[in-house]
């Protein structure tokens, strides 16, 4: 496998339906007309991933106030995301990617680093998406930790 192809400014987000957290599913054309920061991450309630998470749950109410809805894509089984969001108490939607279609799509799954090695996995990544349906910013390889704050500065929420 070689590395994912990546979405640039302008591109239109991948569409996708994908069941979520609560049972249910989500579509990304039932958020059209918001803004919608996609984030990408490679297992729930791993450390990275939980630090992530409430980066963006406790940033949420701002983020909401700015416009902005965020929803959480992994691999993850939705029994896992719902235990996930149980927890560790996230209030926005997480989205499985089972067979990591959408996740391909999105350029976040393929080859990377991870110590020293080549490994295939997820790409932890968040994208902006804007109100028609276009990918406004993407961001791969990003930080667990700091990325949210990181973000929020790039927004000018802060």
């Amino acid at each position: 496998m070689t590395a994912p192809a990546r979405l640039s400014p302008g591109d239109p987000a991948p569409e996708f339906t994908l069941p979520t957290d609560a049972g249910g599913q989500l579509t990304l054309a039932d958020l059209r007309g918001r803004k919608v920061i996609l984030y990408a991450y490679p297992a729930a309630m791993t450390p990275g991933c939980t630090k992530q998470a409430c980066d963006f749950r406790d940033s949420l109410a701002s983020l909401q106030a700015a416009g902005y809805e965020v929803v959480g894509i992994s691999p993850d089984k939705p029994e896992k995301l719902a235990k996930f969001r149980e927890r560790d108490a996230i209030t926005f939607p997480l989205v499985a990617d089972a067979d990591k279609a959408v996740l391909t799509a999105y350029g976040a799954y393929g080859e990377k680093q991870s110590y020293g090695r080549t490994v295939t996995g997820v790409i932890r990544s968040t994208f902006v998406i804007d109100e028609d349906g276009k990918i406004e910013r993407a961001l791969y390889n990003v930080k667990a930790t700091g990325h949210v704050a990181k973000l929020r500065r790039d927004l000018g929420l802060d």
